[in-house]
């Protein structure tokens, strides 16, 4: 099977940067906090429908984002499978997106994850295990990336994005790892590294909202 395609990756990554900076005022912060070399899982909080896009556009690496098979639609759907994105069916074990994955990270790649699941609050605190096992099993750093927007603010013209040319943080902090050591992968040792999970990104969260006002 084919892992996704890095060079697909970065033209997705040029494409998502010119469309965020046309039609919004992305101000990244912390991004030299991602390595630059070897895998790597963002973990993207999801408030908004451009949360993906945003990221993909600022992030510094080209980034394989976990996408719900509800949105490979039409032409979208050989558009994001060209541009190294993962069509998951979040319905069952889908292991052929498991694999393709777990293979971005083999490969020293870069996977995107919101460990969510579906837009709601973004607020980290629904967190689904699929996050955790990318990363004991992988033994990857987990980069938390809080997409701050004003979606609660008048002036939307689509619900679920924030006002066009409005003003969006994107904030990343600090790699940490998710597992203990142990490399163990039993039920037990993904639902501690969840809770580790889930403090690190919720205090993340809170002081990205701390430093940019949101």
């Amino acid at each position: 099977m084919s892992v996704p395609s890095e060079k697909g990756a970065e033209v997705g990554r040029r494409i998502g940067v010119g469309l965020m900076y046309g039609l919004w005022k992305p101000r990244v912060l912390g991004a030299w906090k991602v390595p630059t070399h070897g895998p790597v899982i963002l973990a993207v909080n999801h408030s908004h429908n451009i949360d993906g896009p945003m990221v993909m556009g600022v992030a510094p690496r080209p980034t394989h984002f976990l996408i719900k098979k509800e949105a490979f639609v039409g032409p979208l759907d050989p558009f994001l499978l060209g541009i190294g994105q993962v069509k998951v069916d979040r319905d069952t074990t889908d292991r052929t997106a498991i694999t393709q994955a777990l293979g971005v990270l083999e490969n020293g790649g870069v996977l995107g994850i919101f460990p969510e699941g579906t837009r709601g609050e973004g607020d980290f605190a629904a967190l689904r295990a699929g996050l955790a096992y990318f990363a004991v099993r992988s033994g990857a750093p987990i980069v938390p990336v809080a997409v701050l927007g004003s979606s609660d603010k008048p002036g939307r013209l689509i619900k679920g994005l924030p006002p066009l040319r409005s003003r969006v943080d994107v904030v990343f902090g600090e790699p940490f790892e998710a597992g203990d050591g142990s490399g163990r992968r039993t039920r037990k040792a993904l639902d501690e590294a969840t809770g580790r999970i889930q403090k690190q990104l919720a205090a993340h969260l809170e002081n990205a909202r701390r430093s940019t006002g949101r």
